[in-house]
């Protein structure tokens, strides 16, 4: 009985070690596997961050430009300088964004592409500021900045939308959840977002 009790408990611990190691053959290559695709979610959110930052950056000189013109409606220019600094003081860990965090993110943008747009009408009343050549040079950059603003969220959303598939997918889930992955949230598509961004050429 003895003899039988030891080959028992001898032939548990081989099939638990037996199992073990088959749990660790699957879940090491699927863990890395989410690792990576998490990784490259975080990228694509720091591509996006970059190309809102080159966006901001244009903004002060653009204020001296229109400041130069002394009769140019402030209150315009204030609205441009107040979004930038709003836009500009949030930050989103993509390690642990949320559909909040997000939401205020493309809020605050919102914000500055609006203002921008509204002082871009503006200057339309003032022939001269329209056909600065620093002023034009902006225009030419901001159109380039928002075409790649639109790309980097597609390829963002690409990315979130790969790596929640596979956190959702049996058995990854059970993995996702043991290991405490959390689904990425989506740039939703502002209003008329599908469109060039308007520019006033002279």
């Amino acid at each position: 009985m003895k003899n039988k009790g030891c080959l028992s408990a001898g032939t548990l611990g081989i099939a638990l070690l037996v199992i073990l190691g088959l749990v660790l053959l699957w879940g090491v290559p699927k863990y890395n596997s989410l690792v990576a695709k998490e990784q490259t979610v975080n990228t694509k959110w720091s591509n996006v961050e970059t190309v809102y930052q080159k966006r901001a950056n244009l903004i002060p000189n653009l204020e001296r430009t229109v400041k130069s013109y002394s009769q140019f409606e402030q209150e315009t220019l204030t609205g441009v300088i107040e979004a930038r600094s709003k836009a500009t003081s949030i930050n989103v860990d993509p390690t642990n964004m949320t559909e909040q965090d997000m939401a205020r993110f493309q809020a605050a943008q919102g914000q500055l592409t609006g203002a921008l747009s509204r002082l871009m009408a503006v200057v339309e009343q003032y022939p001269n500021l329209k056909a600065d050549q620093q002023y034009t040079n902006f225009q030419r950059e901001y159109t380039a900045i928002e075409n790649s603003i639109r790309a980097e969220t597609v390829v963002f959303n690409g990315a979130a939308q790969d790596f929640n598939t596979s956190i959702k997918t049996f058995p990854n889930n059970i993995l996702a959840n043991f290991t405490n992955f959390k689904e990425k949230p989506y740039f939703k598509a502002a209003a008329g977002a599908e469109q060039a961004p308007e520019v006033f050429t002279n």
